[in-house]
């Protein structure tokens, strides 16, 4: 399987410097194929990316978005019978539109079942997002509306304030963009990585408490075996509903949790019935937090007033410098140091969430 990634950006973005830290730190090990291709920029150093062990296949007939049909369908088939690589990355014209490339990337893809269209990727600078968006409007919000992930460079250049506004602008043309707003020298390139291929922290969580529920079933297996194959059932069909849903927003973890000791759902609930549905909410923000902060924010999530919360977990930029991590299961949480991540992260999940009073407690 061959994973293809997108890098777009409009010029002078960051790109090369995206590519050359994602070379170095998130790909070691890989077979990798640049295809760039470039409309008024300087290419990548040839010399820098041998070293690398990265061939360079150069595209004919200008930039990408004026040869979608014949060359690029062509080139991206090229390079895959021709290197077998585990990934290949594109970088198209900084003045092309984003959607052009995926599609492009998707018909051939589709033609070629051992290549996977794998992440697409805008970098954009933050201090000229509200200038481009003025004064480039089709070209810059194509790409912006188009990205999975936003990955935003120079964030260190503007004030929290400004940087909040910028991000506010790129929710507001793209709400499900994982956007990056941390300074990339603070991060590797296994983080970016991950904000690239957009792994949640709902999906994280929400397999962490399957994996849970499912060795808690295993170990009781041999004394509650009529009680066992209830639970399986009710297991089967939340994983169905999971695999099938796109947004993580509703998830039908039906009596999920009871069985989980550190959940203490049953002291504190009493208990979950099968046809509760349990739903996640989560948000990403450079909005710094102090430890206290969280602490109250995790407090109060005890009170009941912002629904029934089974679990709550973040890293999020701390006031001090440091990153704030914190985990929460109910009448209990964890505030500690965490690493940087790609931008500030938090999910809720439980029953009957309220979303604006969740909203206004951590203050977003």
């Amino acid at each position: 399987m061959t994973k293809i990634d997108i890098i777009s950006g409009f010029l002078g973005a960051g790109k090369t410097t995206l590519i050359k830290k994602l070379l170095s730190e998130a790909f070691p090990g890989e077979k990798l194929v640049l295809i760039e291709n470039e409309f008024g920029e300087i290419s990548i150093d040839g010399g820098f990316l041998k070293e690398s062990g990265v061939q360079i296949s150069e595209m004919s007939s200008g930039c990408i978005c004026c040869s979608l049909v014949g060359d690029f369908n062509k080139a991206l088939k090229d390079v895959a019978d021709q290197f077998h690589p585990d990934r290949i990355l594109i970088e198209p014209s900084g003045v092309g539109k984003l959607s052009d490339v995926i599609v492009a990337v998707e018909n051939t893809v589709s033609d070629v079942p051992e290549l996977k269209l794998n992440s697409f990727v805008t970098v954009a600078d933050a201090t000229k997002v509200k200038v481009y968006m003025k004064n480039f409007g089709e070209f810059y919000n194509n790409q912006v509306e188009s990205a999975g992930t936003i990955v935003l460079s120079r964030t260190q250049k503007l004030s929290q304030e400004k940087l909040e506004a910028a991000v506010s602008m790129l929710q507001e043309k793209n709400p499900s963009a994982a956007i990056l707003t941390t300074p990339w020298d603070q991060l590797d390139g296994g983080t970016i990585l991950s904000a690239m291929e957009k792994v949640s922290l709902a999906d994280e969580l929400l397999a962490k408490m399957r994996a849970e529920h499912e060795a808690e079933e295993a170990e009781h297996e041999h004394h509650h075996h009529h009680d066992h194959e209830e639970h399986e059932h009710h297991h089967d069909h939340e994983h169905e509903e999971h695999e099938h849903h796109h947004e993580h927003e509703h998830h039908h973890d039906h009596d999920h949790e009871c069985d989980d000791p550190s959940c203490s759902c049953h002291d504190h609930h009493h208990h979950h019935h099968a046809d509760e549905v349990f739903t996640s909410w989560g948000r990403e923000t450079p909005k710094p937090f102090s430890q206290a902060d969280i602490a109250r924010i995790l407090t109060a999530l005890d009170s009941g007033e912002y629904g029934r919360i089974l679990r709550a977990k973040g890293i999020v930029n701390g006031t001090d410098g440091a990153w704030v991590e914190f985990d929460y299961v109910p009448e209990e949480h964890e505030v500690r140091t965490g690493r940087p991540d790609y931008t500030g992260r938090l999910c809720v999940i439980g029953a009957e969430l309220n979303e604006r009073k969740l909203a206004e407690l951590f203050g977003l």
